[in-house]
């Protein structure tokens, strides 16, 4: 959107008067904002990751076009759940995965334990040719129920026996990132 554009909508749904000028020093100190976090460094380890995408339509240049959004959620070993990152593409595929899972790497990812992904074909090779250790969890939107999807997650849940989820999966960087937080 443009700076015009943004005071337009913001008179519209607001009543706010904001002049174009101030929209931008708005914007560029966000963007200053959004950039350092885009960058900072992320933990060496995490149990989980989510990595997905959804379509929107957003209007780019004034024209409006489909695109991606993809987000990467990690789940730490204590449970918190943090984005890793956001990144908008004009479509979904391995080549641009890869990219993303080299950017979690320079940025300080050492290990995915588990990687939970769609059915995209060439996504859970992207993932291991970066975290060779990872296991990969491909979910199918509907397709199987949940409860077939879902039956390789049963096998990390507490076992009767007190057993804790990650310490199967813990190894080498594993274990140092799962020691004490289970």
């Amino acid at each position: 959107m443009s700076t015009r554009e943004i005071t337009g909508h913001l008179r519209e749904l607001y009543g706010i008067e904001a002049s174009p000028d101030l929209i931008s020093t708005v914007t560029d100190a966000v963007l200053e904002e959004v950039a350092a976090w885009q960058q900072r460094p992320l933990d060496p380890a995490y149990p989980i990751v989510f990595f997905d995408a959804i379509r929107v339509k957003i209007r780019d240049e004034g024209v409006v076009r489909n695109k991606a959004i993809h987000i990467a959620l990690g789940v730490r070993a204590n449970g918190a759940k943090e984005v890793l990152g956001l990144w908008i593409e004009q479509s979904e595929g391995a080549k641009f995965w890869l990219r993303v899972m080299n950017e979690l790497r320079n940025r300080g990812v050492e290990d995915i334990m588990l990687a939970v992904v769609d059915g995209l074909k060439g996504f859970p090779d992207a993932i291991t040719a970066v975290f060779p250790e990872a296991m990969v969890q491909t979910c199918w939107g509907g397709r199987p129920p949940v409860r077939h999807r879902c039956a390789r997650m049963r096998s990390l849940q507490i076992s009767s026996k007190g057993d804790r989820p990650w310490n199967r999966l813990c190894r080498g960087v594993r274990t140092e990132c799962c020691q004490g937080n289970l």
